[in-house]
Formats: structure tokens, sequence, C-alpha cells
């Protein structure tokens, strides 16, 4: 009822919003117009000051803040700002509306609880969830033995002797870079594995779908849990359970104080990377037609294709059991006139099983977050339906985009499907049953 409900309101919201919008746009003209262009010249001065320095820099942000105050005084002095504000309210309201409309719950096969389940935590992970939620304790009183990281382990030594000592499932709380030493170890012995977000931003439980706000209750998947099979992906040999990342990002990850100091790292990078003379060239790569090119200002592989750009469910996978590689190409915007060298498109996307990056160097990588130099060519591969994952009944078991259609009219279908009261689509594909052997 919740679901219908929002639906409804989704779509009363939108549809008055989209008639207020078109309302003010007609009484305002030409004002939406010249409001356009101060936006656009705003962005494309600021994108030319992120990508040079010195004077240079300072005269590309400033007339990018000129161009926005401009923006600011138009809205202002017309009259408008309370309807402007109307309208971007009302956009706010029905994307939210629309979010709880199409939340995704999978109803997961009931999987026997293991005997001797281990979970391994970081202490020191999201800022010390493990220690603030007392996981030790908790995995304690249902039955699961707890190791504790601590510096200077290493953690797949760890995982290996618990396996070794007769654990028959395996989870981790911690970063996504730990999630994938425990999560390859568990593919490879054939256990169940339980994410428990413990982390900063915990994305692969997110995709997962577990609960990130419910640290504790993720230990329930070896309790009660559902299970399904889902994909891992490697470079060179090296597990990934999110993406791998060349170009800006990673070289941006390399710099001393990143982790203090993000923004500031990113906007040092991106004229050595997406600037005259940058290393945007460096990388070799062939497209989804067998086309070889050179460059990419940012190259991101990832295990299963990222929804991008989308109002609802930007930013996560709709599936982790598609059994191919996501590939996002994102090209440098003063690429040169060579047709050998210079991307035909600024921004491609497309699936593969396989991908493969050549470069004369070694190539700086963020592999789940963490910097890594890896040695070119670099090998990318899915491994398909490796890995058990259990995931407490309490929690979603699927992605937030898993039941998101693909664009506006797609997403009004669906939510007049939902406000109708109709049964949906399930979350995640019949995969669960799937198996594929580690090789």
């Amino acid at each position: 009822m919740g679901r219908r409900l929002a639906a409804i309101g989704a779509l009363v919201v939108g549809a008055a919003t989209a008639v207020l919008g078109v309302g003010v746009a007609v009484d305002q003209f030409p004002r939406g117009l010249v409001l356009l262009v101060c936006v656009v010249l705003a962005g494309t001065a600021a994108w030319y000051g992120v990508l040079r320095r010195g004077a240079f820099r300072v005269a590309g942000l400033t007339v990018a803040g000129l161009a926005l105050v401009g923006a600011l005084v138009l809205v202002a002095v017309t009259g408008a700002v309370l309807v402007d504000l109307l309208v971007v309210a009302g956009l706010v309201a029905s994307l939210v509306l629309a979010r709880a409309a199409l939340v995704s719950h999978a109803d997961l096969p009931r999987a026997p609880a293991p005997h001797r389940a281990v979970l391994f935590y970081n202490p020191k992970s999201g800022g010390g969830k493990a220690e603030q939620f007392a996981l030790a304790e908790q995995a304690a009183k249902r039955g699961i033995e707890a190791v504790e990281l601590k510096p200077g382990d290493d953690l797949e030594t760890l995982v290996r002797a618990a396996v070794e000592r007769g654990a028959d499932a395996l989870a981790m709380a911690g970063g996504d870079g730990s999630q994938a030493i425990v999560a390859a170890v568990a593919a490879e012995c054939s256990l169940p594995y339980a994410c428990v977000p413990a982390g900063t931003r915990n994305h692969f439980a997110l995709d997962l779908g577990v609960d990130r706000d419910d640290v504790v209750g993720a230990l329930d998947a070896f309790v009660e849990g559902g299970e399904r099979r889902v994909d891992l992906a490697e470079v060179n040999g090296r597990v990934f359970v999110n993406n791998v990342s060349l170009g800006l990002y990673a070289e941006a990850v390399q710099r001393a104080g990143y982790r203090d100091a993000k923004l500031r790292s990113l906007l040092d990078t991106a004229p050595d990377v997406l600037g005259p003379g940058g290393s945007e060239l460096d990388m070799r790569w062939e497209g989804p037609g067998g086309h070889a090119h050179r460059g990419g200002a940012a190259v991101l592989v990832s295990n299963n294709r990222y929804r991008l750009g989308r109002a609802v469910g930007s930013g996560t996978r709709p599936r982790i059991d598609d059994g191919l590689l996501g590939i996002t190409v994102v090209g440098a915007p003063s690429a040169g006139a060579d047709h050998d060298r210079a991307l035909q498109r600024p921004w491609r996307e497309w699936s593969a099983p396989t991908f493969e990056v050549d470069a004369d160097r070694p190539l700086p990588a963020g592999v789940d977050g963490e910097a890594l130099v890896l040695d070119p060519p670099l090998r990318f591969r899915i491994l398909p339906g490796v890995l058990q994952v259990r995931i407490a009944r309490a929690h979603p078991g699927a992605s937030p985009s898993a039941t998101a259609p693909e664009g506006l009219r797609a997403g009004v279908a669906e939510l007049v499907r939902v406000a109708l009261g109709r049964e949906g689509r399930p979350a995640t594909s019949s995969s669960t049953g799937r198996r594929s052997s580690w090789t």
C-alpha cells in the first residue's frame, strides 16, 4: 500500500510540476533563454578553468562565478523566485516519491544456516563502525566466530587459515577492498559469503541489497538468510567487487594528501590528465565494434554495468549477475584532430565479458577505491555466478535500481502500473540457481 500511495503521489506531483514549469517558461520568455545562456557559460568557463593552472584557472573560474551570479540575479529581479522554488521543490518531491514507489525487495530462496561461520572485521573501517555496533559481541550471540584485523595482518592469510580450520561460511565487515579479498576466497572455496556494511560507503552492499543502515542485522544472513549467486570481476588476476578506474580519479588517488583534501587533489590532477599536453593519450583500447582507440580522460571497468545519469537509481548496478563487465570511457574534451588519437565521441558505454587496456607505462588505478599501480596490459574479465551471497531476510536483497526502468517514458509507465496495484517484476533474475566454476 505504501508503494502504491508513493506512485500516485509521484504522478500527481510530477504532472502538476510539469504544468507549472511550462507555464513559467511561456510567461517569462525570453528570461529562460538568457538564464540558460548564463548557466551554459558558467559550466564552460568552469571546465576551462579546471583544466588549467595559474592565471588561466583564476580567469576561467572567475567568469564562471560571474555567469552564475548573473543567473541568480536574473531570477531574483524578475520576482519569480517563489514560483521557481516551487518548480524545484516539485521536481525533488516527485523524485523522492518515485524512488519510494520503485523500491526493490527480492524474495530470495532460504538457505541453511552454516555451522562454523567466521566474520572478519576491521575496527578502523567506516570510522569505527565495528566497535560502535559491538559487532564481535553481536556475532558471538549468533554463533559466529569474529576475527579482528589488526595492523600488519594479511587479510587473505587470515581467511585461508580460517577455511583450513573448518570455516563453512565467510563474512567481512569493512571497506569494499577488504570485501573483495574475502569474497574471492569464498568463491574459490565454494563457501557462502555475507557482506556486512561496516565500511565508509559500502557500494557493494548497496547493490547486493544489504541495508547499509542495519550493520548488526546483516549478521542474520547466517542465521535465517536467503541466498543468491552474483558475479565477481578481475584485472590481471586481482578480484574486485565494484570497479577499477583509470585516468583522472586514478591519478588523483595516488597523490599524497588525497584522503585529507580530495577536491583539491582532483583539481590539481585535472590539468595533468585533461589539459593541454596531458597524459590522456597513454591508454590504448578497443571499442565495442573492435576498432582500436587511444586516450580517454577516464576509463571505468565495473563488475556489471552501472546505471549512470538517471534520476532514479543513478550510480548503482541494477544487476550483479548479468555475466558482463560494464565499460565506460570518457574522452578529453580537447581531443586533437588526429583521427587515430582522438575519441570519436566524448562518452562511450558498453558491456562485454572481457576488456583490455594497454599502455607504454604502468598505469595508476583505483581498484575498489584503493590506489594501485598496474603493469600493462590490463586484462579484465567477468567471473559469472561464482559467489554465493547470503542476505538477511529483512534486507531488500536487490539493488535500488533493480526494478527501476530506464528512461522517463518507461518510468512513468512503471509508476502507473504500481499506482494501479498490479504485480511487479521480480527484483532479481533467475540466476540464484546458476553455478559457475572458478578457473
